[in-house]
């Protein structure tokens, strides 16, 4: 409770008999000010937070490192959003110029003002399980048909690779979701 009285006490959810323990209790160094839960947390004075820019459209798209041009599928993705395409592609081909040769999946937050940010994420398990087995696609029916193999070293490396994105507490949990992928693409996994 605070100098207001039991006005406080009417937003809060503290008794009468804790409010006469405030007004008892003074705190010295506060100038006297006794201060409830809710004005202490609720009402601080100088607390003001910026105001957001309103979010208009999150677009997720996978493009070649270093190579993100207006062609489609990019251009009509970005333009149909009112986001300036070539101040995108520069920005996105400077931040992925060490990752050449790589599919890059990228988040594309666009705002009101037409405004953006984007995240760059890991390339995806797919496409590191074909290049460690050296293969350009993954087969058709993975039961019966298999294409090629990778070793359980290698399925270690690509989980630490991905470990930013996958919903595994350890990189032994994520081995266990790339070795999934890898059965899924007809790569078999050897010791």
């Amino acid at each position: 409770m605070c100098l207001e009285g039991l006005a406080c006490l009417n937003e809060g959810t503290e008794s009468a008999s804790t409010a006469q323990q405030y007004t008892l209790r003074k705190e010295p160094d506060a100038g006297n000010l006794l201060r409830c839960r809710y004005h202490r947390f609720y009402r601080k004075k100088n607390h003001t937070m910026a105001p957001k820019k309103k979010v208009s459209a999150l677009l997720k798209l996978q493009i070649q490192a270093g190579k993100a041009n207006p062609a489609p599928p990019l251009g009509p993705a970005l333009g149909s959003h009112g986001v300036n395409i070539m101040d995108f592609c520069k920005q996105y081909n400077a931040a992925t110029q060490d990752k050449m040769g790589q599919v890059i999946p990228v988040e594309i937050t666009v705002f009101e003002d037409r405004s953006f940010t984007f995240i760059l994420k890991t390339p995806p398990a797919a496409a590191l399980l074909k290049k460690a087995a050296g293969i350009q696609k993954g087969t058709e029916n993975p039961l019966t048909h298999k294409v090629g193999s990778v070793t359980k070293a290698q399925v270690r490396e690509i989980a630490e690779i991905k470990m930013a994105d996958l919903s595994a507490r350890d990189v032994e949990a994520g081995m266990k979701i790339i070795e999934g992928t890898a059965r899924s693409m007809g790569i078999t996994v050897t010791d």
